[in-house]
């Protein structure tokens, strides 16, 4: 029997297929602190850029849920870019690997908006290009 995916189409499928995964198989030197360095990082990077592009005087409410879409757009990123296993994820942010699934899948909900599609491509890019040339000076 073809799975539920199988009968979709190339547009209907979830995005979260990653090709390129430059940090897939951590080697063995590299533990928690570095995962979690860049979280941290890639964290910052997507407020960075939120407040770029973003409305900067938000009532108390609208931070709170600013600073919640930022952790789950940093730990997407982190997750599908960089390849970062959920479970080691979670922890950096101070949240459980099912929770970052759950960010995972909002970001995924979201990206059918074009503005919000182009914000993201470009957050992974970015963090793409800076964490490939960090890990090829470390590797060096």
């Amino acid at each position: 029997m073809p799975s539920d995916t199988s009968l979709l189409s190339a547009a209907a499928r979830p995005r979260m297929q990653v090709v390129n995964r430059p940090f897939r198989h951590w080697p063995p030197i590299a533990g928690r602190e570095e995962v979690a360095r860049l979280c941290r990082l890639v964290r910052q990077l997507t407020g960075e850029m939120v407040q770029l592009t973003g409305d900067r005087f938000a009532a108390r409410r609208d931070r709170r849920r600013t600073e919640c879409h930022i952790r789950q757009i940093a730990m997407y990123v982190c997750h599908v870019e960089l390849g970062i296993p959920m479970s080691d994820i979670g922890p950096c942010f101070g949240r459980d690997r099912t929770t970052v699934g759950h960010a995972c899948q909002v970001v995924e909900d979201r990206r059918d908006e074009p503005a919000f599609d182009d914000f993201v491509a470009a957050l992974q890019r970015l963090a793409g290009g800076i964490f490939n040339v960090v890990k090829g000076a470390r590797d060096e």
